[in-house]
């Protein structure tokens, strides 16, 4: 069975959304560790209560980048994690951690990449910044990791009309419901042997 290593940086809504969809047999894995770099994130206590292992990495465990890189990368290493899912974490992976699940580390970005994405471009930054550029259309994108900020291939995405009252928070409301989707079908895919 496919072991899933998440991290996460905030509230844990995608992070619920696989455990949930892995409780109920939708996709044949397990969520085997949840790494975040905040301590206080509602998403360790969502991994808590569902019973997945929890490890807290950041500047403030390992304040030198290349600790913190081999740090998780053992922790990962040491779950036998098959594919890392990135869901809401705000940080860019080390090199150990890229090069050891290089083609095996998935994000979910609330836009249609290359529209939207890179550095500064999270959250509710990039609703209003799909509001403000008048786009038509937006949706949510599925990637593998690289390097660079929502650079990775694309593998899925999904997309929805921006209707002319939409806000920051009613695209988010809408789009929330498709990563959840959009994260689950690609994890079935990679379980499946189809990645």
């Amino acid at each position: 069975m496919l072991r899933i290593g998440v991290l996460a940086s905030h509230q844990g809504t995608n992070f619920q959304a696989i455990v949930s969809a892995c409780q109920h047999g939708r996709v044949q894995a397990n969520v085997a560790l949840l790494i975040c770099n905040n301590s206080d994130a509602p998403v360790m206590a969502r991994a808590r209560k569902s019973g997945v292992p929890t490890v807290h990495l950041s500047s403030l465990t390992h304040p030198s980048s290349d600790v913190l890189d081999e740090s998780m990368h053992n922790h990962l290493a040491d779950e036998n994690i098959d594919l890392v899912v990135l869901a809401g974490y705000m940080k860019k992976l080390g090199p150990r951690v890229l090069e050891a699940y290089r083609d095996r580390i998935i994000n979910v970005h609330p836009s249609l990449l290359p529209r939207h994405g890179g550095p500064g471009f999270y959250g509710s930054r990039v609703h209003k910044a799909v509001i403000e550029s008048g786009d038509s259309e937006t949706g949510a994108t599925v990637h593998l990791v690289n390097d660079d900020y929502d650079m990775g291939k694309a593998l899925l995405q999904e997309k929805i009309t921006v209707k002319v009252d939409d806000t920051p928070d009613s695209l988010a409301e809408r789009l929330h419901p498709i990563e959840h989707k959009l994260l689950i079908e690609v994890i079935q895919q990679f379980s499946a042997g189809k990645r």
